[in-house]
């Protein structure tokens, strides 16, 4: 894509970034302070799950407009899962149980050359601003999580789910993507859910992803406060402080 291209059909913006549609392309352009390396390792994973052959945009390129970086994917046309649901909340059910198949084909897929969920989680561990004991007890219940090879998101939200007008779908942002075990990306929709007040769906989607994978609840439970800390380490001070209630209690069983 031309440097000096003039992108003017803005369709989203996010902390330090704007999404753009340029004809059949998205466009995802980064603020100057974003670290180069995030981004190359987001359009990285990006590339490495879409060879899976799980249903995402392809990647086109990663190029520089207007002297910023920018990532450049195939456009999808339709709508978020989410505003689906929160235009038709009397039928949640239902697109919940679309939405776990969906995660859980995720699950089914391997890519051996994604970063490591555990790595990446022990590494989030350190930075957050937990005292040392409890620093040292996730560490430690996280070294005693089964290591696992599955894809994760990181990020799995109905927000990053396309249904296209025929009814296919298409997963997006693909930035935290690791691979490990299911059930701590499990444990992060669950927190989203969480974070977003809506109590009801977080529930509704703990207890369909158990039954449908047949993993006990209390296992993904275990993951919480692990993923919570983990995730504390960014967001607003609100998503910090309420990260960090689940991250200081050791038991949730």
């Amino acid at each position: 894509m031309d440097d000096n291209v003039k992108l003017e059909n803005l369709i989203a913006e996010r902390k330090n970034k704007k999404i753009y549609r340029y004809g059949n392309l998205k466009v995802k352009v980064f603020d100057s302070e974003f670290k180069k390396s995030d981004i190359l390792n987001e359009a990285l994973n990006q590339a490495r799950v879409e060879e899976t052959g799980l249903s995402i945009p392809a990647l086109d390129e990663v190029c520089k407009i207007n002297g910023k970086w920018a990532i450049v994917t195939e456009f999808v046309e339709g709508r978020t899962l989410a505003d689906i649901i929160a235009e038709d909340r009397a039928n949640l059910k239902r697109y919940m149980e679309k939405f776990v198949d969906i995660q859980m084909e995720i699950h089914s897929k391997r890519a051996p050359l994604l970063n490591k969920l555990k790595d990446k989680m022990n590494r989030k561990i350190s930075e957050s601003s937990l005292s040392a004991t409890t620093r040292y007890e996730l560490h430690t219940r996280l070294e005693g999580m089964p290591k696992h090879n599955k894809v994760c998101h990181g990020d799995f939200d109905p927000s990053n789910v396309i249904i296209s007008p025929e009814g296919n779908y298409y997963v997006i942002d693909w930035s935290h993507a690791t691979q490990g075990n299911a059930s701590a990306d499990a444990a992060r929709t669950y927190l989203l859910f969480s974070l977003a007040g809506d109590t009801e769906a977080a529930e509704m989607y703990m207890d369909m992803f158990c039954k449908k994978s047949d993993t006990a609840k209390q296992y993904v439970q275990a993951w919480l406060p692990i993923v919570a800390a983990s995730q504390s380490v960014k967001g607003n001070e609100d998503e910090r402080e309420f990260l960090l209630k689940w991250a200081d209690v050791v038991d949730y069983e």
